[in-house]
């Protein structure tokens, strides 16, 4: 199989790669909610119920009758009669007629008859059970209504979304304790190499420990997959071929980490072209570090061939694997993903064409980030653990000079 004939942009891969599978329809499984982080919804999530369920300040104050404040300023108070204090976590026992007042605390039930809050610093106690108001509030003003936020039958999470703190508190907030979701897609990572051994052995002459089947298994799990490791095969194509074949059928994805010389790469795309059509899509990615990369989908099951080099295989993983497992998880809401803008701190060359992708670690400051570019060569994984992420120079750039501002794709 010819190599780097044609190199595809990462997005012109990546769109290849993901129009080539099919939208799956995930299976789903019943979880608790306090266990649903980073899941997928499988359908949407309707509220039983509204939120507020009772009308409720959002401030420390005296609850009263809007039109009694109507015209109240520091110089012209009104003076309305204090009745009573709500009790948090308790329903008022008294109707607030006009001309009075109650006590309420953040959060606390408005009183029947009442309609807006005033702000304690806008009131002052001059005699006992008498308040002096020196500011006039609207109806509605620091209230917060029955069902202002969610209200019954309201579809608050739709299908598709992965699960965020945010939806998590929400969902408790309306007393779904339970969810359905997608169960979560399952990724074979297959590493290769005669001269990679498992992590726990002694490094004999000329051998390495595996890294990436550690690393990008930790990638699977941070967005969202469930890594399967099917060890090491040496660089056979009889062995590869056989470790491939049951790793397609066991899982969603497969995740090769091959050697890094061109007869191992030759041998990983042959491999993974037999494997069902429509095969190999991309071999050979217009990028640095990462350009050996392999994208192909067989049988409907995406296979993605990476480097050995420990640096470029996470790189590019970061880069590609994101998208696709979120595909498999049926998401249909992609968020973007975390970046800042930062000033680099030194020229930075590139070449034109392609995009490179730089380790920087970042320095913040009272006018933003900088990037400190972490020069490093082929196969040094702890230039990444220095980085806070990785910077992009676009294809269409010769580099960037000191000072320029770019992306930084946070790792």
């Amino acid at each position: 199989m010819s190599e780097f004939l044609t190199l595809l942009s990462p997005q012109a891969a990546l769109e290849r790669w993901l129009n080539a599978l099919s939208d799956p329809e995930p299976d789903g499984e019943d979880i608790p909610t306090t266990e649903a982080l980073g899941r997928v919804t499988i359908s949407g999530i309707r509220s039983p119920e509204p939120l507020p369920s009772f009308p409720r300040s959002t401030v420390d104050g005296y609850a009263v009758r809007a039109a009694d404040t109507f015209g109240a300023s520091d110089s012209l108070p009104a003076y309305l009669k204090l009745v009573g204090e709500v009790g948090m976590g308790k329903a008022p026992d008294f109707v607030l007629q006009p001309g009075q007042a109650a006590l309420i605390y953040t959060g606390g039930m408005l009183p029947e008859g009442a309609d807006a809050v005033v702000m304690l610093e806008h009131t002052q106690i001059t005699l006992p059970g008498e308040v002096e108001v020196l500011r006039a509030v609207a109806v509605g003003e620091n209230v917060l209504k029955v069902g202002e936020d969610v209200q019954v039958g309201d579809e608050v999470i739709p299908a598709g979304v992965r699960l965020r703190p945010a939806e998590i508190g929400g969902l408790m907030g309306l007393g779904i304790t339970k969810l359905r979701v997608a169960k979560r897609p399952c990724v074979g990572i297959i590493s290769s190499g005669d001269e990679v051994i498992p992590p726990d052995q002694p490094l004999g002459p000329a051998q390495v420990r595996d890294i990436n089947s550690y690393s990008i298994s930790a990638l699977i799990e941070m967005y969202g997959g469930v890594p399967r490791r099917y060890g090491i095969v040496p660089d056979r194509e009889d062995a590869l071929r056989d470790v491939l074949t049951r790793a397609l059928n066991e899982n969603h994805m497969v995740i090769i980490s091959a050697g890094s010389s061109i007869s191992t790469r030759d041998l990983t795309a042959r491999v993974i072209d037999e494997m069902g059509p429509p095969g190999v899509l991309a071999h050979g990615i217009n990028i640095r570090p990462g350009k050996p990369t392999i994208l192909a989908v067989c049988h409907g099951k995406p296979v993605l061939g990476l480097s050995g080099n420990p640096v470029s295989a996470l790189v590019v993983a970061s880069l590609f694997l994101p998208a696709v497992l979120d595909k498999l998880s049926g998401v249909k809401l992609r968020r973007p993903r975390a970046r800042v803008q930062a000033r680099l701190t030194i020229n930075l060359p590139s070449q034109a064409g392609r995009e490179d992708y730089v380790p920087v670690r970042l320095i913040e400051t009272h006018e933003g980030y900088l990037a400190e570019p972490i020069f490093y060569k082929s196969n040094l994984i702890f230039s990444l653990v220095r980085a806070d992420g990785v910077l992009c120079i676009p294809a269409d750039a010769t580099g960037l000079g000191l000072g320029a501002t770019a992306e930084v794709w946070l790792l």
